[in-house]
């Protein structure tokens, strides 16, 4: 053999036993998968413009379903924009929506522009003040209850916190969902009309069906009770509306340039429009939402009709006398008061009243024909004096019949037990293996599983903690069923969940349907299911 073919023999044999140097594309598709589902939401949006095996692996958990939370209580609002964002964008996530609650003694609008700094002008951004938070602390993963001192009597509430400082903020992507924000507007009177037809044209343009789901953020000085009449009048309860009835906010919608949309003067409300998306990709699945109220009201004395109404429009309250059966002169509102707290026992006046009163309204929309509807709306009482009592809000006509609720520690205790095993039994209905009624060639059924990966409380500024005497009593049902899950509320003056509340009246077994939108003293519970996409025959 000559020398050089020789010498070629011997460097391709050494070539062979050398192995080639390792890549990171060469450890297989399930750990690159593990890798990069571990990243930053930053770092993975670089890492899906690195290659197309890359950019395919990054899109697939992408479409998966993500509820990302955090909280922060740090005294400086840029500090704890910072950290809170950090956290929900620790994991890869792309939020189709953002809402953030601040403590009252944050700027609103710093606080909105620090937000929606770090999140970009394309999502939808909705910041509100709100009475208190709720969710896992961003640096302890600890979960947290923070109420803030709001009260007008100081002194009755010195437990609560003196700081009122504190960011939530919650980012969503959710599946086979479209997400859009509309505005309630306002010139001398709401635009109802128009708030409502954005809602149904764009849920309609999107799915050619009613929405899927509202969630609703309205002013603290506006009557949101026309509104939420309206859209229960439009849209049955497969329609799930919750929110918050009583903040003050700041939104960017996702559509223009401008960072953020200081509307304080002009929008009364706000809705985040979640509408099914007929077009989405092959492989995602369906999210589902699920409403539970936990309510802690309890109906005392006798039925009243109002007499002598007048609303106050200065001060946003009502004044009336009442008559009862039995009773042939009007009674005033200390005596009526006196009567009440004597049937509770609470000589010192102390306990939180309501005023619960069935009310017949009249709804239209578009061209459709005028409807009654059978609402039942509460107001807070202010206070009685030797001629008349005083409840906040307008609404209450002359011969209204009206009975009194007290907020109710037993019921309120009971009410969230009720909603935990109606959350195992959720659970358990979606825990297990579900048909999907299609058989192979053998006769065996292609299953997948359905879960809950998210959920939200708005709950009454009045529960919490201080009234329970123990913190997380209304996060409970959620944390002991759904450990693990992310969770995150916030405290309201107002709490929105519209249907069927026909228990609320002792005389409603007649009646076929009682609806309720605005509840007081009461927890609604959102909850979020994914269902995955039917597995292919073989």
């Amino acid at each position: 053999m000559a020398p050089k073919q020789r010498q070629k023999l011997t460097a391709a044999a050494a070539a062979a036993t050398v192995p080639e140097p390792m890549t990171i594309d060469s450890i297989g598709e399930d750990l690159l998968n593990n890798i990069l589902s571990r990243l930053s939401a930053e770092s993975c949006a670089s890492a899906a413009c690195v290659n197309s095996s890359w950019n395919l692996i990054i899109n697939r958990f992408l479409t998966l379903p993500n509820l990302s939370s955090a909280l922060s209580c740090n005294p400086c609002l840029q500090d704890a924009v910072d950290e809170v964002v950090d956290k929900v964008l620790a994991r890869p996530i792309r939020p189709q929506f953002v809402m953030a609650s601040i403590g009252p003694s944050y700027d609103l609008k710093e606080a909105h522009y620090l937000i929606t700094g770090r999140f970009g002008c394309q999502i939808p951004v909705i910041t509100s003040i709100s009475y208190g938070i709720f969710g896992q602390d961003a640096n302890t993963n600890q979960f947290e209850e923070v109420q803030w001192n709001t009260m007008k009597d100081n002194q009755a509430h010195e437990d609560l916190r003196n700081e009122d400082e504190g960011v939530l903020v919650t980012a969503g992507f959710l599946p086979g969902l479209i997400v859009d924000l509309i505005p309630l507007k306002r010139a001398r009177e709401l635009l109802i009309d128009d708030f409502m037809r954005s809602i149904t044209d764009l849920s309609f343009s999107r799915s050619a069906s009613s929405p899927m789901g509202i969630l609703l953020f309205s002013d603290k000085d506006i009557d949101i009770k026309p509104v939420l009449a309206k859209l229960d009048y439009a849209f049955t309860e497969e329609t799930v509306i919750v929110g918050d009835a009583g903040s003050r906010f700041l939104y960017q919608d996702g559509t223009i340039s401008n960072r953020f949309n200081n509307r304080e003067s002009t929008s009364a409300a706000v809705a985040l429009l979640f509408s099914r998306d007929t077009n989405k990709l092959p492989g995602v699945g369906e999210t589902q939402f699920h409403v539970m109220l936990s309510t802690g009201v309890s109906p005392i004395g006798p039925i009243y009709k109002a007499v002598n109404v007048e609303a106050k429009f200065r001060d946003n309250s009502t004044q009336f006398m009442a008559r009862t059966k039995g009773i042939d002169f009007y009674l005033d509102g200390e005596t009526i008061l006196d009567q009440i707290y004597d049937e509770l026992g609470d000589h010192t006046h102390s306990r939180t009243l309501y005023v619960g009163v069935p009310k017949t309204r009249r709804c239209t929309f578009g061209d459709v024909r005028i409807s009654s509807m059978c609402m039942h709306e509460f107001y807070l009482v202010l206070r009685g004096d030797n001629k008349y009592l005083y409840v906040h809000g307008d609404g209450i006509s002359d011969f209204d019949s009206f009975q009194f609720y007290h907020a109710n520690p037993d019921l309120a205790y009971a009410s969230c037990n009720d909603v935990s095993n109606d959350m195992k039994l959720l659970k358990q209905d979606l825990n297990h293996l579900k048909n999907d009624d299609h058989s192979n060639s053998n006769g065996s059924m292609h299953m997948h599983k359905k879960s809950v990966f998210g959920g939200m409380m708005f709950a009454c500024y009045g529960r919490g903690k201080l009234f329970f005497g123990e913190p997380n009593v209304d996060a409970s049902p959620f944390l002991e069923n759904f450990p693990g899950v992310t969770f995150s509320g916030t405290y309201c003056n107002g709490e929105i969940a519209h249907g069927d509340y026909s228990f609320y009246i002792k005389e409603s077994k007649g009646q076929s349907c009682i609806r309720c939108s605005l509840h007081e003293f009461s927890t609604v519970y959102l909850v979020m299911s994914y269902t995955p996409p039917a597995l292919p025959e073989d």
